[in-house]
């Protein structure tokens, strides 16, 4: 490949690199505005999702641009293949975190108190700002190593997620009064354990850019 295209590569994986800055942000203020009850940093992390949904848009097009004028075979164009995705996966991961926004905003519209400390629910938030952050950087690296041990970091929150529904459920039975706030927070936990599956989804995207082969990490 030409020189043109080593620096085209590099814009892609620029663009990749602030969009997973920008998600791990949205993912970060979401949970927290949740355990504050702040509306205010909820309203934010909806404001800035547009934004990331245009970068999915500007990678879509360089990278299509690219396919098309580079032509480029093997490695390179698995590479490009897998930017698709992988910025298609992110993209899907912010809708989630701004699912756990729109979470916040009804629960204080509603006037509906946390019945506790939230403690799981932004552990496992911390667990997926992490694999998005370790998937981004194996893409820029070719770590496959790194790649491949977030499926045990995916295992992690799954059962967390596990664990979370399970008291949830017992809260909603034995304190019917916190049945809508337990029952939204499930599905907050459930954001978040469809985020960690996006991140594993980037995981399997370096291990086809680096090998060639399609494997099932979830």
């Amino acid at each position: 490949m030409s020189r043109s295209f080593d620096q085209d590569l590099r814009e892609v994986k620029t663009f990749l690199l602030d969009m997973g800055e920008k998600l791990e942000i949205a993912i970060d203020k979401a949970v927290r505005s949740l355990s504050r009850l702040d509306d205010g940093m909820a309203r934010e992390v909806l404001q800035k999702d547009p934004e990331i949904d245009e970068m999915e848009g500007r990678i879509d097009d360089k990278v299509a641009a690219l396919i098309a004028t580079q032509q480029p075979v093997a490695k390179d164009l698995r590479k490009l293949i897998a930017a698709m995705k992988i910025s298609s996966d992110m993209e899907r991961m912010a809708d989630l975190a701004a699912n756990i926004a729109e979470t916040t905003i009804q629960l204080v519209e509603s006037d509906q108190k946390l019945f506790k400390e939230l403690v799981d629910i932004p552990r496992m938030a911390g667990i997926a700002q992490r694999m998005v952050h370790d998937g981004i950087n194996s893409f820029i690296d070719g770590n496959v190593k790194l790649s491949e041990q977030m499926a045990e970091t995916d295992d992690e929150v799954d059962q967390m997620y596990e664990s979370v529904v399970k008291e949830l459920m017992e809260r909603m039975i034995n304190e019917q009064q916190f049945t809508e706030v337990s029952l939204r927070l499930c599905f907050v936990a459930r954001y978040l354990e469809r985020i960690a599956d996006h991140a594993t989804n980037i995981a399997e995207s370096i291990v086809y850019i680096e090998t060639g082969k399609r494997v099932d990490l979830n």
